[in-house]
């Protein structure tokens, strides 16, 4: 059985930072490359970040780039988003989403944690 856990969420002011951590169990980890996305109230999930399956690759949205980092620790089965600077527009639930192409694809969520950017 396949889970997906994140963890991290919170409460913080604009100008804060948060980590966010998304362990994945009972799949080979490092095989999966490790995305974020995230979904505001009333908005469409939209893509956050990417990470490889190593750690070597990572993009992110236009909107986060130079305030947000993904990183992966496959020896923990773990993947993380640092998130700083946050900003309001911040807001949202955050998923982690593991996938692997190939000859034998697949592809699991998470259930989301929230983060709140308010003062």
């Amino acid at each position: 059985q396949v889970h997906v856990v994140e963890s991290g969420g919170g409460l913080v002011r604009p100008g804060g930072s948060l980590r966010l951590s998304c362990a994945a169990y009972g799949l080979t980890f490092s095989s999966y490359s490790m995305s974020w996305y995230r979904q505001a109230p009333g908005k469409e999930r939209e893509l956050v970040a990417t990470i490889s399956t190593i750690g070597t690759i990572t993009n992110y949205r236009d909107s986060v780039k130079g305030r947000f980092t993904a990183s992966r620790d496959n020896a923990k089965n773990t993947v993380y988003l640092q998130m700083n600077s946050l900003k309001p527009e911040d807001t949202a639930t955050y998923y982690c989403y593991a996938a692997r192409t190939g000859v034998i694809s697949e592809t699991h969520w998470g259930r989301g944690t929230q983060v709140t950017v308010s003062s």
